[in-house]
């Protein structure tokens, strides 16, 4: 049985390590780690990782048929029993350096955009749309992948398509629009709003193909059906309680300043867990307790 020392670890971002397996496969390992405002906290969320991946591993099944994706396996040999259910062992891609985000519903800094000009990354918009909004139809709206401690910029169809070329970057944006109207309609019938998320692509034998995580409450803004409103902050079962803590007076936060993030209370980890758990359960009809590891 393999450990992870037996695989180099060859990147490591907010939440994940990449460890090369051989020439053709990595295995992708999901911490317990969160971050907040480009931040990665000191304080993690028990279980967050194997929820990430057992979430991911059910979006790849369901979204198959529409883009090909780098799931290799789940429970594997080569997957070493320290990291197993929050591991996945995938294919090696030529990422694309473009984050693809679909947005559904006006949210976050897509509502303080709209706000001073009416429109969302360059995307006009019709006039009178309020906090929660649904769009009239989802948009895409690219960004930059930046490093740890950077914040990620939106850029323009136009810019990545001079990065990658019109060609790919036009398949990159009608399968996220696509991916995420598929997604939107599972989850809606499932008692969720997806308001938006961002995936992540890559080539493998010059085809497309989704990679990195897919659709957790990372990558996503969840909201339950039952308690949407437009006109206020919803009701999220993402990361937004964690940001909407440190952005309390309670926190004591500064966050125009240069100082990290406070801990987080045991209460609010405990919350945050507990949402985590819930997005998984309700949106695949699982059980979390089921999942391997």
């Amino acid at each position: 049985m393999s450990t992870l020392e037996d695989y180099p670890k060859i990147a490591a971002g907010k939440v994940r390590e990449l460890h090369a397996v051989d020439d053709e496969h990595l295995l992708l390992v999901a911490s317990d780690r969160i971050s907040a405002y480009d931040f990665v906290l000191d304080s993690p969320i028990p279980d967050k990782g194997r929820v990430l991946t057992a979430m991911s591993v059910f979006w790849f099944e369901l979204l198959a048929d529409i883009v090909p994706n780098h799931l290799v396996a789940w429970d594997d040999p080569r997957i070493p029993a320290e990291v197993r259910g929050r591991a996945l062992l995938v294919r090696r891609l030529d990422m694309l350096a473009v984050e693809a985000v679909a947005r559904g519903y006006l949210a976050g800094s897509g509502t303080r955009d709209y706000e001073r000009t009416g429109a969302v990354c360059g995307i006009e918009l019709p006039p009178g749309l309020v906090e929660g909004s649904e769009l009239p139809e989802p948009i895409y709206t690219p960004a930059t992948k930046a490093p740890i401690g950077e914040h990620d910029e939106n850029v323009t169809f136009a810019e990545v398509a001079e990065v990658i070329g019109v060609e790919l970057a036009t398949e990159v944006r009608d399968l996220t629009i696509t991916v995420y109207a598929k997604a939107a309609d599972h989850a809606r019938r499932h008692g969720i709003i997806l308001a938006d998320t961002k995936f992540e692509f890559g080539l493998l034998n010059g085809r497309v193909v989704l990679g990195d995580e897919v659709l957790t409450p990372d990558s996503s803004r969840y909201w339950p059906v039952e308690t949407y409103a437009p006109g206020k902050a919803q009701l999220s079962y993402d990361k937004q309680f964690v940001r909407d803590w440190l952005t309390s007076p309670e926190s004591g936060w500064d966050r125009a300043g240069n100082t990290p993030p406070p801990p987080l209370p045991a209460e609010v980890v405990a919350a945050t867990r507990a949402r985590y758990i819930q997005a998984y359960e309700q949106v695949t009809g699982r059980k979390f307790a089921d999942w391997i590891g």
